[in-house]
């Protein structure tokens, strides 16, 4: 009988650290699908924006509509990319946050003056515009105030290359913005290039500037208005 119980003792002990490895790995596996979650929930974002756009463009063109959507079909081609090499669903677009592309957004260089700066830059759109910018990248608190606006929206990338700029459908080209990351209190000043679907999109060289490793969306973004177009 003593013999048996030791057994018995042993067994339970054995069952015990398998039970206890079993919720370890599940919470391993539980914490990586939150994270490529948020990856691809991010890419989904911008894929969106820039689909959004796209579907803007189509239905108010004008004579530089087409070089835009050229422009934002290549963008798309290297979300899709990214979302390959995350693992995410590939050609997924979530409507962006605060995407308001139906509801009024400019829908072309018209609406918004300077939009041309899409026009000539290929997948590299506010590259030249944004010539010399920066992108001012340094702690929340590092310069003047400026008057928040987008009270609410999440920040993500456009996808395009270039110096750090941002692209909005609230504020015309030359409008100077700067982006904040709460989580991390990094900002980025930036100014506006082109048009899109977004209050704030930042190109890829801004959004690196604020990031956290791995995500493609920031949902806790302060957004403010610095300097008015032309000032």
């Amino acid at each position: 009988m003593s013999r048996k119980k030791t057994l018995s003792r042993k067994k339970a002990i054995s069952l015990l650290v398998g039970a206890a490895a079993l919720v370890g790995g599940t919470a391993v596996a539980m914490t990586g699908t939150s994270q490529a979650s948020v990856v691809c929930d991010g890419l989904a974002t911008a894929l969106g924006n820039n689909e959004s756009f796209i579907a803007a463009q189509r239905a108010a063109p004008d004579a530089l509509s087409e070089a835009r959507i050229a422009n934002r079909v290549a963008v798309i081609e290297e979300i899709e990319r990214k979302q390959a090499a995350s693992n995410c669903e590939v050609g997924e677009g979530g409507a962006g946050a605060d995407d308001e592309a139906s509801s009024g957004a400019p829908a072309g260089g018209g609406a918004q003056p300077g939009g041309e700066a899409d026009a000539g830059n290929g997948a590299e759109a506010g590259g030249a515009a944004g010539a010399g910018n920066t992108g001012d990248a340094g702690n929340a608190g590092g310069s003047a105030e400026g008057d928040v606006v987008c009270a609410g929206s999440t920040v993500t990338l456009s996808g395009e290359a270039g110096a750090p700029a941002a692209s909005s459908n609230q504020f015309p080209v030359g409008t100077t913005l700067r982006v904040t990351n709460l989580d991390n209190d990094k900002s980025t000043t930036v100014q506006v290039t082109s048009t899109s679907g977004s209050c704030a999109l930042l190109n890829d060289e801004a959004f690196e500037q604020v990031r956290e490793p791995g995500k493609f969306l920031i949902r806790n973004a302060r957004i403010e208005q610095i300097r008015s177009a032309g000032q």
